[in-house]
């Protein structure tokens, strides 16, 4: 069992408010390269990183909870309180193996809305809840302004560091002083699941048996639910990316960002499962097994440059630790993050950390949040450009950032 600790792990975290910009300098940040991965609609972060020494994440999820390692369609053991969802065996765990990926749960924001729309914006602009919001100013292009050289009036001269959004849309992250370019390297909208043609020849199989009746009802329930669910998970995407061909559009983005652009943004979209999300196999897994193949394809293509990139997978926030009636999940609150990179320090599950039982879930549902995504960004931002905490500021207002030691 994982016992409690609101500590960071024995790597440690340290507020980064008292380091000067020459003692964190990182060399060659001039050549490091960093990509956000935004997962719109909330992914269900308990299938993805399986908290395998909770027995009360068993006993709430009857139906979607990813088996113990060893077991059929179990976890992929990455500690001793944590698996891997099984689909990501050949792209995600090869990296975690290398310490080119880490994990850092339990993050997130203090927003407490629980909508999309507005969790997603307060992310993306990364200032302090609560506050009045300043839509032309996202956090990315704040940091593109502290790191390209300034005039008098404290704006960017000259952009050095080229960021990219490969959205077909400006994103609020990337809006503010500096121009940033946009491009949609992939129109796909594939969707996940079983589609209508595999639903009949599922039923035809079934035809003249005693689980035809209980099976063309399940789908009838499965196509009524999904119709009425439908809307909002396409609102919740904001025309982002499907996880369906995401490998070659990941696999663009790195020839460009090796090439030429240095700091990028995509959001992926489909990740609101209210209903039949499954579990060891299913749509959710399908989704899984499509980023995490995207993913490993972006550092592949990156090359040499691999080493000095780092990734970050966010989403706005995770879901319910129980599963639904629906055999989903609902909008919940804390999440798991992804870290990747080729020079990174991982192999780990990174920051505070606590056991997962009734008692300790927030307002008895959901994940906590432990690690705020402004403290966790601004302190990877740090190490790797050199930041002090003055600039982490700017960037991220009224935060220090929290080290990590990831890179």
């Amino acid at each position: 069992m994982l016992h409690r600790r609101h500590l960071l792990q024995a790597l440690g975290a340290s507020a980064l408010g008292m380091h000067s910009a020459s003692a964190m300098a990182a060399p060659g940040a001039q050549d490091a390269r960093f990509l956000l991965v935004f997962l719109r609609g909330g992914y269900d972060c308990a299938s993805l990183l399986v908290p395998t020494a909770s027995s009360y994440y068993y006993e709430t999820r009857p139906n979607i909870a990813i088996p113990r390692p060893g077991q059929d369609g179990g976890a992929l053991p990455l500690t001793a309180d944590w698996g891997l969802h099984p689909v990501l065996a050949d792209s995600m765990l090869p990296l975690y193996q290398q310490r080119q990926l880490a994990f850092v749960p339990f993050a997130g924001t203090d927003d407490l809305s629980r909508s999309h729309f507005d969790t997603q914006d307060s992310m993306e602009l990364g200032q302090p809840v609560g506050g009045r919001r300043d839509y032309r100013s996202g956090f990315l292009n704040r940091l593109v302004a502290e790191l390209n050289p300034r005039t008098g009036n404290n704006t960017p001269a000259t952009v050095m560091l080229q960021p990219m959004a490969f959205t077909s849309t400006l994103p609020l992250v990337l809006r503010g002083a500096v121009d940033v370019p946009n491009t949609l390297l992939s129109a796909g909208a594939g969707r996940g699941g079983v589609d209508a043609r595999q639903a009949q020849l599922i039923e035809s199989m079934y035809r003249g048996t005693p689980l035809a009746a209980p099976v063309a009802e399940g789908f009838a329930t499965r196509e009524e639910v999904a119709r009425t669910m439908q809307g909002e998970m396409e609102a919740a995407s904001r025309n982002a990316l499907s996880t369906k061909g995401f490998e070659g559009t990941a696999r663009r983005m790195a020839r460009l960002m090796q090439a030429r652009y240095q700091i990028g943004f995509v959001d992926v979209g489909g990740w609101d499962t209210h209903v039949g999300q499954g579990a060891a196999t299913g749509a959710l897994a399908n989704r899984f097994e499509e980023l995490g193949r995207g993913l490993a394809g972006f550092a592949d293509e990156m090359g040499p440059a691999w080493k000095s990139t780092v990734v970050v997978v966010v989403s706005e926030f995770g879901r319910t630790f129980r599963e639904n009636g629906n055999r989903g999940t609902d909008h919940g609150h804390g999440t798991v993050f992804w870290v990747l990179g080729g020079g990174l320090s991982g192999g780990r599950v990174a920051g505070e950390q606590q056991t997962l039982n009734a008692s300790t879930l927030f307002q008895n549902r959901d994940y906590p949040v432990l690690n705020d995504y402004r403290a966790v960004l601004g302190g990877l931002f740090a190490r790797m450009y050199g930041l002090n905490a003055a600039a982490v500021a700017r960037v991220f207002p009224r935060t220090k950032g929290t080290d990590l030691r990831l890179v």
